[in-house]
């Protein structure tokens, strides 16, 4: 009876397992296959080799480029080296990237390892660059002013807070105030590849003011890119293992409301239902992060590799 009822258990284990296992691939998108969409006149951006993970792109025409994460359990061509701010002019001809010196007495530069990064312009036109940092693998929010003629960053200060332990993107509202993507809900390593496996939802987003730090939305698996639209009345969160985009209205009081869900669906199929403009099977670009436009050009970063450049 006893030997029964232990081959019964570790049948349901086993039949549990199974399942989860293929409800993870699945999320992953694992055995998918991309059909090329091809644009003419790309170019691989010279001066990129360790990540372009995240990038932004003022209204001049300068795009600011976080390069050389290193993250657990993904792959780093320079692990031993602090990461970067990369700047490239896209009104250039053949643009080029170069690193931003970062100067300030308290900022420790051996430690950077940048994620996302949001900018905000004051009304004086001082722009200030936000960016998500992991130095040792723990997570902090650097405040840079951005010197456009030194061609570097001023640190001003380092933002931590409990309720931002896993930050992953992050969309400046303010030069000290903004909404942060948490990709998890564990710190610890072990319960997050748990969390990740078993699919728990249970990633949020959080708004920070020097004077207020809230949770203002939850139940994600796996909270990713956020992003506000030009007006800056809705708040896109990117849902990574759910493949959904979510859409809330922001209000007075930072508060958010959910608009709509946007379930990309299709995307390999005849009639998709959104447009993709490039694609490709991992020959040119592997990890692919984030994508923007400037005056009929697409930039395109990724998490540890290259970034491309194209006409649209």
């Amino acid at each position: 009876m006893a030997k029964l009822m232990l081959l019964t258990l570790l049948g349901l284990g086993l039949a549990l397992f199974r399942d989860h296992r293929a409800s993870y691939q699945a999320r992953l998108n694992a055995f998918r296959e991309v059909k090329p969409v091809e644009l003419p006149n790309c170019n691989l951006v010279k001066g990129i080799e360790s990540g372009s993970e995240d990038l932004e792109i003022l209204p001049s025409g300068l795009a600011f480029i976080s390069s050389g994460l290193n993250y657990p359990g993904i792959k780093s061509f320079e692990p031993d080296k602090p990461g970067k701010i990369l700047l490239m002019d896209l009104n250039e001809e053949d643009p080029t990237v170069l690193e931003l010196k970062i100067t300030g007495s308290k900022f420790d530069h051996s430690s950077f390892n940048p994620h996302g990064i949001s900018t905000f312009t004051d009304e004086d036109n001082t722009v200030y660059l936000l960016v998500v940092n992991h130095p040792h693998f723990k997570s902090t929010v650097e405040l840079f002013k951005f010197q456009e003629e030194e061609k570097s960053l001023l640190h001003l200060k380092t933002i931590r807070h409990e309720l931002l332990p896993n930050l992953n993107d992050i969309v400046a509202v303010g030069p000290e105030h903004f909404y942060a993507t948490n990709d998890h809900y564990f710190v610890d390593h072990y319960l997050r590849s748990w969390e990740l496996y078993l699919g728990l939802a249970w990633s949020y987003v959080v708004y920070y003011s020097p004077t207020e730090v809230q949770v203002m939305a939850d139940g994600f698996d796996f909270a990713n890119g956020i992003n506000i639209s030009p007006d800056g009345k809705y708040v896109y969160i990117a849902e990574l293992l759910a493949h959904k985009i979510h859409v809330y209205e922001k209000h007075a009081n930072w508060t958010l409301t959910p608009l709509k869900v946007i379930r990309i669906q299709n995307i390999l199929t005849e009639e998709p239902k959104v447009t993709r403009v490039y694609a490709e099977n991992g020959t040119v670009l592997q990890g692919s992060t984030v994508a923007s436009v400037y005056k009929g050009k697409l930039l395109i970063g990724t998490v540890f590799q290259k970034a491309l450049y194209c006409e649209l």
